[in-house]
C-alpha cells in the first residue's frame, strides 16, 4: 500500500520530523501532560477497584480474575457491574506484587507511561486514516511523518478529558483498551502490505493476529470490540477506495447496475465475514461469561434510561451526546461524576437545552454531508474515517444497545477524542492550505491551543492527586450533584473534621431526599456526638427506601441498642445478616446487644460467627476472652485466647486480656510474659502497666509492682483503683521498712 501524500499536508506550521522523532516528540508531550500525578493517592474509584479488591492480594488465585468482575466480585452476583476486565486487572496485581504492596507510585507511572506509547502510536494511526504515509519504494518503511497526523497526536497526547483516565488508576482499563485496539488497527493494515500491487492480496495471518488484538482489547474493557467497526472502515474506504456517496447512487437511483464481482475480487466481503464471525463470537463469549444478563442499574444511574416518555428518553440521550461533544471542544469544565442532579432532566420540549441536541445534529449532518458530497476524494475519505473513529468506540456508551450506569464518564472519551483530534487537526491543516497568507495567525493559535491543553492537563492532574482536592474542585462544576456533596463530606469526616461533613452530607439529602448512602453517614456521625433521636429517623427512612440496605440495618441496631430499644435493635442486626449472610461486623455487635442483655451464650456464639466469617476480628475474640473472664470461665477464656493469639500473633490487646486470665490462675510467670510483650507493642498503655502491677503486687514483686503503678499513673493519673491500689502498696512497703531490723 503506498499512498501519496495529501497536499494541504505541507501547510500545517509544523516542523517535518521522521517517524522516530515524531513518536518520542509526541511520548514526551503525553508524559508533561501529566506527570505531576505519578505521586498521587488511590482516589475515589480506586478504593473499591485496588484496595478492597481481594484479587490483587498474592494470596489470591489468579484464575479468581478470571471468574469476578472489574471490582472483585463473582459474576454470577447480583450486585456484580458485569464488568469483565481480566487483563486490566491482571496489571494491577503485577503493580502490586513488584511494588510490594499498594503503594500508588508505581501505578501512576505505568498510566503515564501507558499514555505515552499510545499517544505515539497515534501517529501511525493518524496517518494511515489519512492515507498520507510516505513509504521508501526499496524498503518500504515509513521515512517521515506526515504533519497534520503529528498535529493530531500532539491534540491526543495533551487533550485534557483524558486526564480522568492517566491520573485515575482504574483509569488504566481505559489505556488497556486503547493501545490493544490501536496495535488491531495497526496490525489489520499490516494485512496489505504483501501482495498491495496485486488486486485482492491480503494476509489471513495478520488479520488473525488483528482480531487476536481485539479480543485483548475487550478483555481490558469491553469498548475494545468497537475496533472491528474501524477496520472495516478502512478497507472499504482506503484499502478498496470505495466512493459511498456514488455507491449510495448507484443502490437508490439505480444509474449503474452494482458490480458485486468488483466486490469479491477486492476480498472485501471475505475479509468482511472474518471479522464478522470473530465478532460475533467474542460478543457469544462475553455474554455467556456475564451470566447471560445484563447489569442492573438504578434510577441514580442513569435517570433518562428511566423516563417514561420515549420521546423525552431519546431527547435527554441526544442532550448527554451533546455534552460530550462539549467536553471535547472545551475541556474546562471535568467532573470526576457527573450523576444525580449535575445533569438535570430535559422534561419538557420548553426546555432551552434543546438547542443543543439539534446544533450537535447539524454539525454532525454537515460532516458527514462534507464525508460524502465532497470533490476531493481525499477529504472525503478523512472525514469519513475521522467520524468513524469519534462515532464508533462511542457507540457502547450511547444507551441504544442497552443501558449504561452513568450519565456522562469521561473516561470513555479516551477512544472517541482520537477521532476528534483527527477532525480538527485536517481542519486546521485545510484552513492553512485555503488561506496561506494567514498561516503564522494558524501557526500562534495551534501554539495557543497547545499551551492552553497542557496547562489545563497539569491543573486537572494535580486535582487528582488526593481525594480532598478532586471531590473539591466538583463543587464548582457541578453544585447540584448530590454525590460531590456526599464525597465532600465523606473525605471530611475520614479526616476528622466532622462538623463540617455534617453540612455537606445535609447537602446532599436535601438535593437527592432518596440518597440512602449521605442518610447512612450522616447517622453514623450523629450517633458518634450522641445525637440518637436523629440518627434514629435518618437510618430508619434510608431502611425503608432502600430494604436490603445491611450496613444501615446494622447501624440502626446500634443507635437502637444505644437507646435502650433492645428488641427492635435485635431484629435490626438480624435484618443486616438476613441481607449480607458473611457480616461480621453485625454480628459482634448483636454479641454485645446480647452481653448487655446478660444473654452470655448468646453473645459468644454471636462472636464466634464473626470470628469465623473474618479470623483477625480482633475485637470479637478480646470480647470472648473478657466475658468468659468476667463469668469466671477462665480455663475456656484462656483457650480462646490462645487460639486468638495463634491468628494475631501482634495484638497486644488480646495479650492483655489473656495475661489477665493467666494471672487469676495465679500462672504469674506467663501472665508477666504476655503484659511485657503487650507493653513492648504499645509502651503507653496505662491500663497495662496498672495491671502489670496488680500482678507483681500478688506475686510479692513489690519494687516491680510500685515501678509499673507510677508508670500507669503518670500516663493516666485519673485511671480507676490504680491510686487505691498504689497507695495499698505504700503502706505496704512502709510496714515492711518499720519492722525490719
Amino acid at each position: 500500500m503506498a499512498l501519496s501524500e495529501v497536499p494541504w499536508d505541507e501547510e500545517v506550521p509544523l516542523p517535518r520530523l521522521g517517524p522516530v522523532q515524531a513518536k518520542i516528540t509526541v511520548a514526551l508531550v503525553a508524559v508533561l501532560c501529566f506527570i505531576n500525578s505519578y505521586d498521587g493517592d488511590f482516589v475515589f474509584d480506586d478504593s473499591e477497584a485496588i484496595i478492597n479488591n481481594k484479587d490483587l492480594k498474592p494470596t489470591t488465585p489468579l484464575t479468581n480474575i478470571w471468574k469476578n468482575d472489574f471490582w472483585g466480585s463473582n459474576l454470577s452476583s447480583n450486585s456484580s457491574h458485569k464488568s469483565y476486565r481480566p487483563l486490566t486487572v491482571f496489571t494491577f496485581r503485577l503493580n502490586y506484587m513488584l511494588a510490594g504492596g499498594l503503594h500508588p507510585v508505581g501505578f501512576h507511572v505505568l498510566n503515564i507511561a501507558l499514555h505515552a506509547v499510545i499517544s505515539a502510536l497515534m501517529v501511525d494511526v493518524f496517518a494511515l486514516l489519512i492515507g498520507g504515509l510516505a513509504y521508501d519504494e526499496k524498503t518500504r518503511r515509513l521515512n517521515r511523518a506526515p504533519k497534520t497526523s503529528l498535529l493530531a497526536a500532539l491534540f491526543f497526547a495533551a487533550h485534557p478529558v483524558h486526564t480522568e483516565s492517566v491520573a485515575g488508576i482504574v483509569g488504566r482499563a481505559d489505556l488497556l483498551c486503547a493501545l490493544f485496539f490501536h496495535l488491531s488497527f495497526l496490525t489489520y493494515c499490516k494485512a496489505f502490505n504483501k501482495g498491495a500491487d496485486k488486486d485482492g492480496g491480503f494476509s489471513v495471518a495478520w488479520i488473525a493476529v488483528s482480531l487476536s488484538l481485539c479480543a485483548a482489547a475487550m478483555l481490558c474493557k469491553e469498548q475494545g470490540i468497537t475496533v472491528l467497526g474501524v477496520n472495516a472502515a478502512f478497507d472499504v474506504l482506503l484499502i478498496c477506495n470505495v466512493d459511498v456517496y456514488e455507491l449510495s447512487q448507484r443502490l437508490v437511483l439505480r444509474k449503474t447496475p452494482f458490480n458485486a464481482r468488483e466486490m469479491l475480487r477486492t476480498g472485501l466481503p471475505i475479509r468482511l465475514a472474518f471479522m464478522a464471525l470473530g465478532g460475533f463470537f467474542m460478543l457469544y463469549t462475553r455474554w455467556r461469561i456475564m451470566g447471560t444478563g445484563p447489569p442492573a442499574f438504578t434510577e441514580v444511574d442513569n435517570p433518562a434510561s428511566f423516563a417514561e416518555n420515549m420521546f423525552l428518553r431519546v431527547v435527554n440521550y441526544n442532550y448527554y451526546y451533546a455534552l460530550n461533544g462539549w467536553l471535547l471542544l472545551c475541556p474546562w469544565w471535568l467532573c470526576f461524576d457527573w450523576s444525580m442532579g449535575c445533569v438535570p432532566l430535559i422534561k419538557s420540549t420548553t426546555d432551552w437545552r434543546v438547542v443543543w441536541p439539534l446544533l450537535l445534529w447539524c454539525i454532525l449532518i454537515g460532516l458527514v454531508g462534507q464525508a460524502l458530497c465532497s470533490p476531493d476524494s481525499q477529504q472525503r475519505r478523512t472525514l469519513s474515517l475521522s467520524l468513524v473513529l469519534l462515532v464508533v468506540p462511542f457507540l457502547p456508551a450511547c444507551n441504544i444497545f442497552f443501558r449504561v450506569g452513568f450519565v456522562i464518564a469521561e473516561r470513555v472519551l479516551y477512544l472517541p477524542s482520537s477521532g476528534y483530534c483527527l477532525l480538527l487537526a485536517c481542519a486546521l491543516a485545510r484552513c492553512c492550505h485555503r488561506w496561506v497568507k494567514y498561516k503564522k495567525i494558524f501557526y500562534f493559535y495551534i501554539l495557543a491551543m497547545m499551551v492552553t491543553f497542557v496547562a489545563r492537563c497539569a491543573h486537572r492532574s494535580h486535582q487528582w492527586r488526593s481525594e480532598q482536592s478532586l471531590f473539591t474542585s466538583a463543587l464548582n462544576v457541578c453544585p447540584l450533584n448530590a454525590k460531590v456533596h456526599y464525597n465532600v463530606g465523606k473525605n471530611l469526616a475520614d479526616r476528622g473534621n466532622t462538623t463540617t461533613a455534617i453540612s455537606y452530607y445535609r447537602e446532599a439529602v436535601r438535593l437527592h431526599p432518596t440518597y440512602v448512602h449521605a442518610m447512612n453517614n450522616l447517622g453514623n456521625i450523629l450517633k458518634e456526638r450522641n445525637e440518637l433521636m436523629e440518627a434514629e429517623q435518618l437510618l430508619s427512612k434510608a431502611v425503608s427506601i432502600q430494604p436490603d440496605f445491611a450496613a444501615a440495618w446494622m447501624n440502626l441496631g446500634i443507635v437502637q441498642n444505644s437507646l435502650s430499644k433492645f428488641e427492635q435493635a435485635e431484629r435490626s442486626y438480624w435484618n443486616a445478616i438476613h441481607f449480607r449472610k458473611k457480616y461480621p461486623d453485625c454480628y459482634y455487635n448483636l454479641g454485645r446487644l446480647y452481653a448487655d442483655q446478660q444473654r452470655h451464650v448468646d453473645a459468644l456464639n454471636a462472636w464466634r460467627n464473626a470470628t469465623v466469617l473474618k479470623p483477625d476480628h480482633s475485637l470479637a475474640w478480646n470480647n470472648m476472652v473478657i466475658l468468659l473472664d468476667n463469668i469466671g470461665n477462665l480455663g475456656q477464656a484462656e483457650m480462646i485466647g490462645r487460639e486468638a493469639l495463634r491468628l494475631l500473633p501482634n495484638d497486644h490487646t488480646i495479650m492483655f486480656s489473656l495475661a489477665n486470665v493467666l494471672g487469676k490462675q495465679e500462672k504469674y510467670k506467663e501472665s508477666e510474659g504476655f503484659f511485657l510483650n503487650a507493653l513492648q507493642i504499645n509502651p503507653n498503655a496505662a491500663g497495662c502497666h496498672g495491671n502489670l502491677a496488680v500482678l507483681y503486687h500478688r506475686w510479692g514483686k513489690l519494687e516491680l509492682a510500685q515501678k509499673h503503678y507510677e508508670l500507669s499513673l503518670k500516663l493516666d493519673p485519673k485511671a480507676p483503683g490504680t491510686r487505691d491500689n498504689y497507695n495499698m502498696l505504700r503502706r505496704k512497703l512502709d510496714q515492711r521498712k518499720r519492722h525490719t531490723p
